[in-house]
């Protein structure tokens, strides 16, 4: 097990395949977060997350119909009471547009960038996703973890 009880940020990816069941590999990332959280580790999102969530659940999926709305309040309560929130503030824009000055990005990578901006301000180190490709770019900034590092980050000494 780890000593160090790190912080480990949750890309949306990771939240949407941790909560719905159809989802592609549902049960195996249950299994991380849970690990995670056994081992002490800090477990954060934000609220773009939460937003990114909310989109994502309320439309049809390859994996899954519409989530009703009652269910998707339940889970973002949920999600609120057993999760640390990186809130949007003044501190993370000024960090967004200081990661713009040093790494350029646009479109869709501003929602990455955003991530990260996020994690800096409130000290979270490591980032769960399951698009590590569009955080490259920050990889000296954060450590990136996808699923099979999970396991790997707990042996860790």
């Amino acid at each position: 097990m780890m000593n160090v009880k790190p912080s480990v940020f949750l890309d949306t990816n990771v939240l949407i395949r941790a909560n719905v069941q159809t989802a592609p590999f549902h049960s195996e990332t249950l299994s991380a977060i849970q690990q995670l959280h056994r081992a002490g580790a800090a477990l954060w999102i934000s609220r773009q997350v939460i937003r990114e969530y909310m989109s994502v659940v309320t439309r049809p999926q390859t994996f899954m119909s519409s989530m009703k709305a009652e269910k998707v309040i339940e889970r973002v309560r949920y999600f609120e009471s057993h999760l640390h929130v990186a809130e949007s503030s003044r501190e993370v824009t000024a960090r967004l547009l200081a990661l713009l000055e040093v790494a350029p990005f646009g479109g869709k990578q501003v929602h990455d960038a955003n991530i990260i901006a996020a994690m800096q301000v409130y000290d979270v180190s490591r980032l769960f996703t399951f698009n590590a490709v569009d955080f490259e770019r920050f990889s000296t900034l954060v450590k990136v973890l996808m699923l099979e590092d999970v396991a790997k980050e707990l042996q860790t000494k």
